[in-house]
C-alpha cells in the first residue's frame, strides 16, 4: 500500500509444544479462540492491544505458535493491510496483539490459522456436538447409528474484532476471505444502548443458513451477559440482540462429515469463526 493504515503491529505468543492431538471434552469444549481487546474504544493517537484468548472469552490456556497462523490482517474501512507473521515474538501466557492506527475510524482485526486433526472417544465427541451448538451433525450420528463411534476431526480457526478508534464511523461489512467468518452488516458503535445487530455467517464465502450463531459476553460491571443463539435465515444472516454495554462475542461453527471416498483421514471437518465488539 502507499500509505499504510497502521503505524506499528507487534504480536507476542505463548510457546506450547505442537504435536499430534488428543482432548477429552472439557479441554476441547474450553478451546474457543478469540480476539479480545483490552479497550473496545481507543482515543486517536493511541494503540489497540488485544489479547489472544485460545480458551474462553474470560482466559487463555495456550499459545499460538507463529507457524500456525495463515493469515493475519487489519482493515481501515476499505483499505487493507496484511501483517507479516514474522513480527511474531514469543510470550508467556497468551498472544498479545499492538496496532497502532495512523487514523480514527472502525478497525477490523482478522487472523486466520490453519487446520490441526484431533480424535475424540465417542462420548467426548458427541458431548462436545451437543454444548457447542452442533446439533445437525449429532442428529446424523444419531440416524446413522455412529453415536458410539470416536470421531476424527480437522478444524480450523478465524478470529476477527471490531475495534473504534475515536468517534470517526467507518462502514463495516468487509469480506476477508477466511474459511469461517462473520461479517458485521451493522457497525455496533453507531449508536448507544441496547441494539440488534446483523451478523452474516460465511463457510469457503457461501451463507450458510439455519446455522445456531452463540452469543455473549461481559458487561460494563464485569457480570456475564448469558450465552444466547439465533439461526442464520436463507441468506446467511442472525440477528443478535447486546442488550447492554460491554464486551460481546459471536461465534459459530460449521461441521460437515467427510466421504470416505474421498481417501481422506478424518471423519468430519470444523470451521469455527468468532467476532469481537464492544458495546456503550
Amino acid at each position: 500500500m502507499r500509505r499504510g493504515i497502521m503505524r506499528d503491529v507487534t504480536l507476542a505468543i505463548a510457546f506450547v509444544a505442537v504435536g499430534i492431538v488428543s482432548f477429552g471434552v472439557g479441554e476441547l469444549l474450553a478451546h474457543d479462540l478469540f480476539l479480545r481487546p483490552v479497550s473496545f474504544f481507543v482515543a486517536p493517537g493511541g494503540e489497540i492491544l488485544l489479547r489472544m484468548l485460545n480458551g474462553s472469552f474470560t482466559s487463555s490456556e495456550g499459545g499460538v505458535t507463529r507457524p500456525r497462523v495463515r493469515d493475519l490482517r487489519v482493515m481501515h474501512g476499505a483499505a487493507a493491510e496484511k501483517v507479516d507473521t514474522t513480527s511474531l515474538e514469543v510470550g508467556k501466557n497468551e498472544s498479545v496483539l499492538h496496532v497502532k492506527p495512523r487514523d480514527p475510524g472502525t478497525y477490523l482485526i482478522g487472523i486466520s490459522l490453519l487446520p490441526r486433526t484431533i480424535r475424540l472417544e465417542a462420548k467426548d465427541f458427541n458431548e462436545y456436538l451437543r454444548t457447542d451448538g452442533i446439533p445437525s451433525v449429532l442428529e446424523l450420528r444419531r440416524t446413522t447409528g455412529e453415536l458410539e463411534r470416536p470421531a476424527r476431526e480437522r478444524y480450523s480457526k478465524h478470529v476477527k474484532s471490531l475495534v473504534q478508534v475515536g468517534s470517526k464511523l467507518e462502514t463495516v461489512g468487509a469480506v476477508l476471505g477466511y474459511p469461517a467468518e462473520l461479517v458485521p452488516l451493522d457497525n455496533p458503535y453507531a449508536r448507544r444502548g441496547p441494539q440488534r445487530i446483523r451478523l452474516r455467517a460465511l463457510v469457503d464465502g457461501r451463507v450458510v443458513a439455519g446455522i445456531p450463531v452463540l452469543f455473549g459476553g461481559i458487561g460494563s460491571d464485569g457480570k456475564s451477559f448469558p450465552e444466547r443463539s439465533a439461526l442464520t435465515g436463507s441468506d446467511g444472516v442472525a440477528v443478535i440482540t447486546a442488550t447492554g454495554p460491554g464486551k460481546w462475542y459471536a461465534k459459530f461453527i460449521d461441521m460437515r462429515p467427510v466421504r470416505s471416498v474421498s481417501g481422506d483421514s478424518v471423519d468430519y471437518e470444523s470451521k469455527w469463526a468468532t467476532l469481537t465488539f464492544g458495546t456503550r
